[in-house]
């Protein structure tokens, strides 16, 4: 099942497209299938995927980034660039142009305010905003006129494509969202589960963590799209279970992120009803390492927070250690074959940006063994590790599916080898990355020592990526547990790096700063614990045309072009 292949089955599909689409709604219904099931339609409110690309049917960013990486408009006239004076001179300033005939799908006009308020709104210091990286640097952002607005920078940003770009960062309507500013975000119920938008279809029904309902937005700006008249966006369930409903059953038509062992996929696609696809972007799972004290004991408001230091992963030995004693060779092997590949980087993709350590790559029991000797880490009767009454009994929790609860179940057994006890614990993906301030068991809010997920970033440069550890940028009570910096690092010198590569326009220098941080996340500091680099694998029916994977931006970008092959 190599991505080569299933990329030209996709690219056949696109190709397709035009001769396809005649009018609007013309080819009926198409069901979708996510096995993590949205619990909102608003990115700003939630970092989780399912979330993000639900939303991205409805709610659009100015710019976003194709299957190539490469940056085309969406509701702006064209990219802004300092050769076509959209870009200042000194990199300070970025000034967008909203293209003629962008309407929301209540039929009112997008104007520069709505990109103002979104900004705002994100920006609001009560708000807990989940993409607030987007904005980092951001003095000002003001309207020119109605169509124009213009970003300013506390310094020069040679990659001023931040805000507003990706669809992580999408254009929310002024009118719909001006009363849920700052801590009454969250409880814009009616909003949040039904935005209007401008893209190509609309929310009529919102089921939250179980099914969308959408129809096609009548006032699109292309009069022959959408294809379809309606969608079904179906959550919940598990990956064996989405792949099985468009490979072997035929009862959707799209199912993503088919995070299933290899030969299974190959096996359902013997059912003859659908095709898998597969793309490498820049996605990685990892464990994130809790810098703080998860523990129950703490008072509610306290808990997970920086106020206290965690009592033993505060201890590079101890974090540094749980990562040597892991096999990733044999995790790749097991979970995903030649849709993954070893890793010991955040950031695996662009060239330019990648590390490309190999240090992890070598399981060492032994040496790991060693390490935790050396640091006063001893072995009890029961053959757990304690110093100072501290056990090394860790609390490992990540969401439900077969390959994580396999690499669960072996890295509990390889870290048993290194004297640490180990309670796996996993939950509802739809839960976990929920984002919901009141639930104990978001990945956000990380009541326990380390978790397990993979995530990824918008376009080709990861600058708002790692812009997300900044000192100050954890999930929190004050900004409803919302927030990107989610294992709590903190270290000046890095956040200098970040104001360094916000500043940096040179390739190859942005790559060097870029390295510094990675490794500074990653084979320094062991705060992340990278394990495979997955390739992007989902399915679509025989009969649907159009689809392009895209493991730069939401998988659901070009949903607009999808259509049935008769």
């Amino acid at each position: 099942m190599k991505a080569k292949t299933l990329m030209l089955g996709a690219a056949a599909a696109f190709v397709m497209a035009p001769a396809a689409m005649a009018e609007r709604g013309s080819d009926g219904h198409v069901n979708i299938i996510y096995w993590q099931a949205p619990s909102i339609l608003n990115p700003y409110l939630s970092s989780g995927t399912k979330d993000i690309e639900s939303a991205s049917l409805t709610i659009e960013p100015l710019a976003r980034y194709d299957e190539t990486g490469k940056m085309v408009p969406y509701l702006a006239a064209d990219i802004p660039t300092v050769s076509n004076g959209g870009v200042s001179e000194d990199l300070t300033t970025i000034t967008w142009t909203i293209a003629d005939g962008m309407v929301w799908s209540d039929g009112t006009a997008v104007t520069s305010a709505d990109v103002v308020f979104t900004g705002e709104y994100c920006m609001h210091p009560e708000g807990g905003c989940a993409q607030a990286a987007f904005f980092d640097g951001v003095e000002t952002i003001e309207a020119l006129d109605e169509k124009t607005v213009k970003v300013t920078f506390n310094q020069p940003k040679p990659n001023p494509y931040g805000p507003f770009v990706g669809g992580q960062s999408p254009i929310l309507q002024k009118a719909q969202f001006e009363n849920c500013m700052g801590a009454k975000a969250p409880e814009c119920t009616a909003e949040n589960f039904g935005p209007i938008g401008t893209g190509p279809f609309v929310v009529t029904e919102f089921k939250t963590n179980d099914v969308i309902q959408y129809e096609a937005n009548p006032n699109y700006r292309d009069p022959a799209k959408p294809a379809f008249a309606t969608v079904t966006f179906k959550g919940g369930g598990d990956a064996t279970g989405a792949g099985r409903a468009v490979l072997e059953t035929g009862e959707f038509d799209y199912a993503w992120n088919l995070q299933l062992a290899p030969d299974v996929i190959a096996k359902m696609e013997e059912g003859g009803k659908g095709i898998a696809i597969a793309g490498f972007g820049p996605l990685v799972e990892r464990i994130e390492m809790n810098m703080t004290d998860p523990s129950s004991s703490l008072p509610e408001g306290e808990r997970a927070t920086v106020a206290h230091p965690h009592p033993f992963l505060s201890d590079i030995n101890v974090r540094k250690a749980l990562s040597m004693a892991i096999d990733r060779e044999l995790l790749v092997e097991i979970g995903y074959g030649k849709a993954g590949k070893v890793t010991c980087d955040l950031v695996p993709v662009p060239a330019n940006y990648a590390s490309a350590n190999t240090d992890c790559f070598t399981q060492d029991i032994a040496g790991a063994n060693a390490l935790l000797d050396e640091a006063g880490w001893v072995k009890g009767g029961d053959g757990i590790r304690a110093k100072d009454g501290v056990k090394l009994s860790i609390l490992y929790q990540t969401s439900t599916n077969a390959v994580r609860q396999d690499f669960q179940a072996l890295i509990k057994q390889w870290w048993s080898e290194i004297g640490v006890e180990t309670e796996l614990r996993n939950l509802s993906a739809s839960v976990f990355f929920g984002g919901d301030p009141g639930s104990p068991d978001t990945f956000q809010k990380f009541y326990a020592d380390v978790e397990m997920y993979a995530n990824t970033f918008n376009g080709t440069d990861p600058q708002q990526y790692l812009a997300a550890y900044r000192c100050g940028g954890e999930p929190k009570p004050d900004s409803q547990w919302q927030g990107e910096n989610i294992n709590r690092f903190c270290d000046p010198a890095y956040d200098a790096l970040i104001d360094e590569l916000a500043r940096t326009g040179d390739i190859e220098k942005r790559g060097e700063i870029a390295k510094k941080m990675n490794d500074m996340l990653t084979n320094e500091s062991f705060t992340i614990v990278p394990l495979v680099h997955r390739g992007r694998v989902s399915a679509h029916a025989n009969s649907l045309g159009g689809v392009v994977l895209n493991t730069w931006d939401s998988e659901l970008w070009n949903i607009a072009d999808w259509h049935r092959i008769k």
